[in-house]
């Protein structure tokens, strides 16, 4: 005889709520773009079964396939998928917190005089003439609807210089 408790399984609505938990987990990734898919962390029969779901033109042949996805996302890294979607869409800690250092980079270049001096000094592979450009350009505009298109590019240019 063993002194070990035997193994309870999981009652019928957890392994439900777990199943339903992977398909939307799966849903969201029929979402992604080709691109986006090709860098998420899925294995090969996953990877092809969510393209298999983009083409599908019918309603019925997309909801069974997103069944068949769910069941393969039960064997996927289910963690990693979703801090992948997370950081994706920018709910991620880490994704928030860059989003928010951004934010505060350019309005300090866009108000305060020594932030120029102190972001170079930070990032000295900067193209100094584009960030002197793209500042002075949302300065200098003359509307509100021409200073936000000005200042979106000058926190794009930061968000891309951040990610090389």
């Amino acid at each position: 005889m063993s002194d070990e408790a035997p193994h309870e399984l999981p009652s019928r609505t957890a392994r439900k709520r777990e199943a339903e938990a992977a398909q939307a987990l799966g849903r969201r990734l029929t979402q992604l773009k080709p691109e986006q898919l090709a860098a998420a962390p899925l294995g090969d029969e996953l990877h092809t079964a969510i393209a298999d779901y983009q083409r599908f033109p019918s309603h019925g042949a997309q909801r069974r396939q997103l069944q068949f996805i769910g069941r393969l996302m039960r064997d996927a890294d289910m963690d990693a998928i979703t801090t992948y979607l997370d950081t994706l869409e920018g709910q991620s800690a880490a994704a928030r917190a860059q989003f928010a250092n951004t934010e505060r980079w350019r309005e300090q270049l866009l108000h305060e005089p020594d932030a120029l001096t102190r972001f170079i000094a930070e990032h000295p592979d900067v193209d100094r003439q584009k960030l002197r450009q793209l500042i002075k350009k949302a300065q200098s505009a003359q509307t509100e609807a021409a200073r936000k298109i000005e200042a979106r590019a000058l926190f794009r240019y930061i968000v891309d210089f951040d990610d090389n």
